[in-house]
């Protein structure tokens, strides 16, 4: 991280003018050996001192609004952008935020990015994203690299990670938000829904169909996909019809092929199922698409659910009954949470239940 302050931003003696020479002289050098636009050199093209530019561009009030709109054509003119680090040593406040999510490849992550963005940006906060990859090693690293930079927030997703990373997110004083998992544990904050009792919800569905032998084709097997799982596992034994042996959990990632290669594999091996409940949207549309290669019948033969109402599922033949989940909300109640926290603000519900949709189509 750039450590190089603008001279005008710690000088000691913030009414010099921009005609005084050890204010211009240092700027002009570093121009010509770094290429970058200094706050000197706008002071220098709207005829102001580099601490008014400083001050206009951060929007003071005290700053004449004709003043302020000369100095941003001064930057405009010049493509003058504000040095981030300078400004959070020079206030002693950051405005990045740093958001931990396992993958990018997953568009359920992609939506609460965007949520998260368009929530902090239009505040003055910028959001650093760090992928995890579902290691928790790589987790610790990210907050080892970053933590030590004082970022004015931190959001996590879900609960499961290391103690090292426990103790190094709650030393750091910096403010934090779980995402996608709630919980009741004194003095955590979070939002999301109870992955379990979606996994539940969608395993009753089943069962209302008249469903009996129903399978679970689980990918990737992150803590989430296991409360799925144990979802699953709770509609099943309250009707008195959980067999293990119907359940069929692999830790590669979650995708298309591997959902066409599980519903193979689940159908030679337990050739009585009448569904199955996929942990994921991606492969249970594989799931669909081996079951028309092959000749399956759905939802007549057999009847098919996914998770997380994912792109495309309502395109599928059938069309993919799944769970609908609330990431943007996600993001936007999370982000909107820690932004009160950032300014002091103890957030009035510690943990924000978001709940799920059941979304009915025609392959079940």
């Amino acid at each position: 991280m750039p450590t190089c302050l603008d001279s005008a931003i710690i000088s000691p003696f913030p009414t010099l003018r921009h005609q005084d020479k050890p204010l211009t002289e240092a700027p002009r050098r570093a121009r010509r050996s770094s290429g970058r636009v200094t706050l000197a050199d706008v002071a220098r093209l709207a005829g102001v001192s580099p601490i008014t530019v400083s001050r206009a561009l951060r929007g003071e009030r005290a700053v004449d609004s004709q003043l302020v709109e000369k100095v941003q054509q001064a930057a405009d003119t010049l493509g003058y952008v504000p040095d981030p680090a300078a400004r959070a040593l020079a206030s002693q406040k950051s405005t990045q935020v740093l958001v931990l999510v396992p993958l990018l490849s997953n568009a359920l992550f992609v939506d609460l990015l965007e949520a998260v963005h368009r929530t902090l940006f239009p505040e003055g906060y910028q959001p650093l994203i760090g992928v995890t990859h579902y290691d928790s090693a790589e987790e610790e690293l990210l907050l080892r690299t970053y933590l030590p930079h004082r970022p004015a927030g931190l959001l996590v997703t879900g609960f499961d990670r290391s103690e090292t990373a426990r103790q190094l997110i709650a030393q750091s004083g910096v403010p934090c938000v779980h995402l996608m998992e709630t919980s009741n544990a004194p003095g955590v904050a979070c939002v999301g829904f109870s992955q379990t009792d979606a996994g539940a919800a969608i395993t009753r569905h089943l069962l209302e169909r008249g469903r009996r032998r129903i399978a679970f084709c689980g990918a990737q097997l992150d803590p989430r996909v296991l409360q799925r799982a144990e979802g699953y596992r709770r509609g099943l034994r309250e009707a008195g019809l959980y067999d293990p042996r119907l359940e069929m959990l692999s830790p590669e990632r979650s995708s298309i092929a591997l959902g066409a290669r599980l519903f193979e594999e689940m159908l030679q091996r337990m050739p009585d199922i009448d569904a199955i409940f996929f942990c994921n949207d991606d492969i249970a549309q594989g799931g669909l698409l081996a079951a028309h290669r092959l000749g399956v019948a759905v939802p007549a033969r057999i009847a098919m659910a996914g998770f997380n109402d994912l792109a495309g599922s309502d395109q599928m033949v059938p069309s993919l009954t799944t769970v609908r989940t609330p990431r943007s909300e996600v993001g936007r109640e999370g982000a909107g949470m820690l932004l009160g926290m950032m300014r002091g603000a103890k957030p009035a519900v510690g943990s924000i239940e978001l709940g799920y949709e059941l979304v009915v189509r025609e392959s079940t």
